[in-house]
């Protein structure tokens, strides 16, 4: 293995001892990062860098964020991977390809870059090279062919190197009314990610030693990005604990709850990793944390005219560990809510969803709800006009899907917050429509982990998981939602109204 920098930088950088790189995968303390970087200034021919898995994650209408890695050629972590090159990270861009005359950089040495660009155009075709230390990032070679990269354009097909295009889509008409982030998958308790029972060859990735626990990790980080983002509400689509167990709820709710109050600004429905579990000898955990024993999971609320219907997939008795069902009771329940008012604007989040279409993986029958009562809830919006989103989990990955019977609703999957690509969709409702845009979990310890996490089923996750174009995961749609009030507190206190 290469070292980041000799003996000699080190005593010249002021850091006692020999090379200290990253031995372990994990970043540089502060303090030698500091020294490195001032030293690096006099080095003439800094240590060789890759950079890699170059992804466009996030297009709005005036931004757009764009991550990569940066390794130390050669070297292999043990799981495949290239061990960290703690260095800067800068995007260069324009709007043209042989002019990139803009520069947005990051504010830390990391591995893990991250750079958001900002003051956008919409409907402009901008032209981007993402680098580290003047090499240029470059996608996996699957990435190129879908898109992930850039949505590619002809000018980024010579060079793995890019130029890559994308063009900025016009913003929902109207007035801002509200934000809602929308997430799923948390698994609270989760020691081991990606383990497939049965494919010995499939084995999953585990946190790095001494490290706080991925899931909390993963979840903290969702509530600061959320909020940093201006997310009104919240709406969490099950899974929030990794087997039902009570302490993990218990510390979801204690994480989930540094976003806002449970039931007034978050929302959470139960996923099939919730169910009961052997050490829940009191009943029904999920129930106790986030609701009353007493109650059905299932619920509808609303908040300055918009209709939020949570539907507890999981409700069905006697189905398997996976697969997602609603029972007769529940089932009859949600028809008659969406009669009662079939133009008033909703959004329904559960954590199975109708269908899962163009899957990298085999897809199960636990892999979505049942046909019948996927049936049974599509027909019901084809009559429902009101109805614009459904919102699931379950399959940890970014799709949106729309079918012929109910064109006017997105059915939405959005990937896992426990891991690569990590993070959440944030909804951002206008008077004239809606954008539909997912977003990391930024902090170090989160971006670290997502990257680690990426090696999952061999190395095909992140062609599953991130979504299999941009638009997957950034949308915008026209549509007429002025019946919504404009929240203009983050607090919703006394705006909430029950209709169970």
């Amino acid at each position: 293995m290469r070292c980041c920098f000799s003996a000699p930088l080190a005593a010249l950088a002021g850091v006692p001892g020999p090379c200290e790189v990253l031995r372990s995968g994990a970043l540089l303390a502060p303090a030698l990062l500091r020294a490195a970087s001032a030293a690096r200034a006099r080095l003439p021919h800094p240590h060789e860098v890759a950079a890699v898995h170059l992804e466009l994650v996030t297009l709005t209408e005036d931004r757009a964020v764009i991550t990569w890695y940066t390794g130390v050629p050669g070297t292999d972590d043990g799981y495949g991977r290239m061990l960290p090159a703690v260095t800067e990270g800068e995007v260069v861009y324009g709007t043209h390809p042989s002019h990139l005359d803009r520069t947005a950089g990051e504010d830390r040495l990391t591995a893990h870059h991250h750079v958001e660009l900002t003051g956008l155009e919409p409907g402009q075709t901008y032209y981007y090279q993402a680098r580290s230390r003047g090499v240029a990032a470059r996608p996996t070679t699957l990435d190129l062919v879908r898109g992930n990269a850039a949505g590619t354009s002809r000018h980024g097909l010579g060079s793995l190197g890019g130029p890559y295009a994308f063009t900025t889509p016009q913003p929902p008409p109207g007035r801002h009314l509200m934000s809602i982030a929308l997430c799923n998958d948390l698994h609270l308790g989760e020691t081991v990610a990606g383990l497939v029972t049965g494919f010995p060859l499939l084995r999953g990735v585990s946190q790095e030693a001494g490290l706080p626990p991925y899931p909390e990790i993963m979840t903290r980080a969702l509530v600061e990005e959320a909020l940093r983002r201006g997310a009104d509400l919240l709406l969490a689509a099950g899974d929030i604990s990794a087997g039902g167990g009570p302490a993990d709820l218990a510390r979801a709710r204690g994480i989930l709850d540094g976003f806002g109050t449970h039931d007034r600004d978050y929302f959470v429905v139960r996923g099939n990793h919730d169910r009961p579990g052997s050490e829940d000898v009191d009943g029904d955990g999920f129930r106790r944390g986030f609701g009353r024993a007493d109650e059905p999971g299932y619920f509808a609320r609303e908040l300055g005219g918009l209709r939020i219907i949570g539907l507890d997939t999981y409700e069905k008795r006697g189905n398997g560990a996976d697969s997602g069902g609603l029972g007769p009771e529940q089932l009859a329940w949600f028809r008659s809510r969406l009669r009662e008012n079939r133009e008033q604007p909703t959004v329904v989040f559960g954590h199975h969803p109708l269908t899962v279409r163009d899957s990298l993986f085999p897809v199960s029958a636990g892999q979505r709800l049942g046909r019948r009562q996927a049936r049974a809830i599509i027909d019901a919006y084809a009559t429902t006009p009101g109805v614009f989103l459904h919102h699931a989990g379950h399959t940890h990955r970014n799709k949106r899907t729309l079918v012929p019977q109910a064109p006017h609703v997105a059915l939405q999957e959005v990937g896992a917050a426990k891991e690569y690509p990590g993070g959440f969709s944030l909804l951002r409702i206008h008077s004239g429509g809606y954008a539909l845009n997912f977003f990391k979990a930024r902090g170090a310890e989160a971006l670290e982990w997502g990257e680690r996490s990426r090696r999952m089923a061999g190395g095909l996750w992140p062609h599953h998981a991130l979504g299999r174009s941009v638009t997957d995961r950034n949308s915008v749609v026209f549509r007429d939602l002025s019946g919504i009030t404009r929240l203009t507190s983050p607090s919703l206190a006394g705006t909430v109204t029950e209709s169970v």
